[in-house]
């Protein structure tokens, strides 16, 4: 066994100087925002698309608003492409959720059902002379003037191939389209031009950027490399023939001396004046990410650099800022498990480590900061109130008491597959290891017994899930069926022996009849009463999708049901389906959900989690970020004093200001505050990245983070 000490790394809920519009109480989205996929400014307000959402960051005050499915008219929360009118309004291009129109205060959503969108999943959009929108999707070319659709598509124009992945108009107003496979074609409103591998320079039929320099020179973003067109001449820069670190292009943008700032692939991000390359990355700069994604010019010279799961970053030839674009501190999109402990505080299971929720400090422990083996946490039960053991994806069970990471593997221990599916803990504080592909583990904390397919019966080693029934039965799911065991005898139900309708048994819940809730992966859901079986599918049901992930019955015997479609609500008379059409969920696909003592459920999704609660969240289960700011602190970033302006909150209460580094330590704090205005000086403090949190009355009334230069 491996012992590790703990070593903790904090992040504070919010953002700097930030605010949600709530707009539906009963839900809440907290995101990831590191993937940057479209940069727009207008008015000093920088516009960020990414996958858990839209962020608006106004400059130079540095204030943040997120924009999600939970508090805004957005369709999705992934956003792929953004444009801005010369009147201010916003166009935003959403992966899988068509377009959104925003003016600031109403959203108008354009989908293949409601308009002329030839496909919900959209890629680019670019606004012509006349301020008709342009608009590339999956199924071709969209033009909306503001009445009337048109569409281009391989059948019925010159457009070699109906998958675009990038749109840009010249100032000719002619359209530039680049595709996945037929190259590159340009539209002036009659003629087409197609030029690919084998009747142009072009080295690439797909094209992932288009951008022109006001020299007669188009610059386009390819696999192979950069190239450069002036109508006549093809140029490719490759890292074999230029300083180009990387074949993979995803992002150009043109500053006003001409110079090409490059995000490549994996190479990071390039400066090209024609002559010199210059490569900042993330061992000789503060990029945090050598995938960049997208690159704007804001103001006279200053890049907004957006990485792929690195965030967004500011570099003005000196000096990288970071720009938060997460509404919470999850590390990744997907989210596995969610447990909730005695005290109620969310232990999440995310694709990037393990997260630990308390209502206002995330925290991540991963293989950079804890000892725990695998970033990957497919599986969390909580022993005693303090104890948890971690299940990972590759690389064993992990134990954590909350200082110390013990590791069990094969090689040190009897567990019998790396791969942890389930942990399930007895009242005999027995652990139970469901496996994938070494069947199931016994663990008292000193033996180890395994049963698998050669030494049991059970009837196969790719255990996904298990309950312990209130006569203290062991009830385990597995791609072989559902099987009971009482510590002497194997009873199987599969779908040849019993009214099982599939053998992928995914997840399991006993109700208050002592019912066993079967979810399959395929079949639907089955209800057990030990005799009969009663099956619910998206034929003779409400149910949404038979490809069920989890099953939990609340206090009040009402199912919850995650699917590959969304959440259903089951009364066993009434079926409520929650999708995209009718919720703030952030993603329909559910992989976990858990229900707190509020009756609030915590949703994990493949885009966040998701909080929902139908009679409204109550206020401790509120992200503080909730409410709008009531505070405004200026400037951020900071070099000696910072300005907290308090005028809009109580002035009656004394207010508390605390300061804290990275690491969550507290590093200055100032109490019993009673002027509306406070200054507070940080010239004593490493440059570096702070936390800030403002108290009154032993309420945080917000928090965000902060810059010290």
């Amino acid at each position: 066994m491996k012992v590790l000490l703990a070593i903790v790394s904090y992040s504070i809920v919010l953002l700097c100087c930030s605010k949600l519009v709530c707009q539906n109480p009963l839900w809440l989205n907290y995101t990831n925002g590191d993937k940057i996929f479209a940069l727009a400014e207008k008015d000093n307000n920088v516009w960020i698309g990414t996958q858990g959402g839209l962020v608006k960051i106004e400059m130079p005050s540095g204030i943040t608003t997120f924009y999600n499915r939970s508090n805004s008219g957005l369709p999705r929360n992934e956003i792929s492409s953004l444009a801005i009118e010369e009147n201010g309004i916003l166009w935003i291009g959403i992966w899988g959720g068509g377009v959104s129109e925003f003016d600031g205060n109403t959203w108008t959503t354009y989908n293949e059902t409601n308009s002329g969108l030839p496909n919900n999943q959209v890629s680019s959009i670019a606004i012509d002379n006349y301020g008709s929108k342009w608009i590339g999707t999956t199924h071709g070319l969209a033009k909306f003037d503001g009445i009337s659709w048109i569409i281009y598509n391989s059948s019925n124009s010159g457009l070699p191939d109906n998958f675009i992945i990038s749109l840009e108009i010249d100032a000719n107003n002619s359209k530039w389209m680049g595709t996945f496979y037929g190259g590159l074609a340009k539209f002036d409103g009659i003629n087409w031009k197609i030029y690919n591998t084998i009747n142009s320079g072009l080295p690439s039929n797909q094209v992932d950027v288009i951008v022109f320099d006001g020299n007669t020179n188009n610059w386009f973003g390819t696999y192979p490399g950069l190239v450069k067109f002036d109508g006549t001449e093809w140029m490719t820069y490759t890292p074999s023939n230029s300083g180009l670190p990387s074949e993979g292009v995803l992002a150009i943008a043109i500053d006003g001396f001409g110079t090409k700032w490059i995000g490549t692939s994996w190479g990071g991000l390039v400066k090209f004046d024609g002559t010199i390359w210059i490569t900042y990355d993330t061992v000789n700069s503060e990029l945090p990410n050598n995938e960049v994604l997208s690159i704007m010019i804001y103001g006279n010279d200053t890049k907004f650099i957006g990485t792929m799961g690195g965030g967004l970053v500011s570099f003005d030839g000196s000096e990288w800022i970071p720009h938060m674009t997460s509404n919470s501190g999850l590390p990744d999109d997907y989210n596995w498990s969610i447990v909730i402990d005695e005290n109620g505080t969310k232990w999440i299971g995310n694709y990037s480590g393990l997260v630990k929720f308390d209502g206002t400090i995330w925290t991540t422990y991963n293989t950079l900061n804890s000892g725990i083996s695998n970033n990957d946490v497919r599986s969390i039960a909580i022993e005693g109130g303090e104890i948890k053991w971690i299940g990972t994806d590759g690389c064993g069970l992990v134990k954590f008491d909350g200082t110390f990471w013990t590791i069990f593997q094969t090689y040190n221990s009897g567990l019998p597959h790396n791969i942890v599916n389930s942990i399930i803990i007895d009242e005999s504080g027995t652990k139970w290891i469901g496996t994938h592909g070494g069947g199931l583990a016994r663990f008292d904390g000193i033996n180890w017994t395994i049963y698998n397919t050669s030494n049991s019966g059970l009837p196969s080693n790719y255990v996904r899930s298990m309950i312990i029934d209130y006569n203290g039965l062991l009830w385990i799911g597995s791609t072989g069926g559902l099987t009971k065991f009482d510590g002497t005898n194997w009873t199987v139900y599969n779908s040849s022996n019993s009214g099982l309708p599939h053998n992928g048994v995914v997840t399991i819940d006993i109700d208050e009849s002592d019912d066993i809730w079967i979810g399959t992966f395929g079949g639907g859901v089955a209800q057990f009463d030990g005799l009969n079986w009663t099956i619910y599918n998206v034929s003779n049901s409400g149910l949404h999708n038979n490809n069920v992930n989890i099953i939990v019955i609340d206090e009040s015997n009402i199912k919850w049901i995650g699917a590959y479609a969304g959440l259903a609500k089951f009364d066993e008379t009434t079926w409520t389906i929650f999708d995209y059409s009718n919720s703030g969920l952030s993603n329909t696909t559910i992989h976990s959900i858990a229900i707190d003592t509020n009756g609030t459920k915590w949703i994990g999704t493949y885009n966040g989690i998701t909080v929902f609660n139908e009679n409204g969240i109550p206020v401790s289960d509120k992200e503080v970020l909730t409410r709008e700011n009531r505070v405004t602190v200026f400037p951020n970033p900071a070099n000696d004093l910072i300005n907290f302006n308090l005028q809009s909150t109580q002035s009656c209460f004394y207010h508390r200001i605390e300061l804290r580094n990275i690491y969550g330590q507290l590093v200055k704090e100032e109490k019993n505050i009673q002027s509306p205005h406070y200054v507070l000086n940080v010239a004593d403090l490493k440059a570096g990245v702070y936390f800030y949190m403002i108290k009154q009355q032993n309420e945080i009334i917000q928090q965000g983070k902060l810059i010290i230069n």
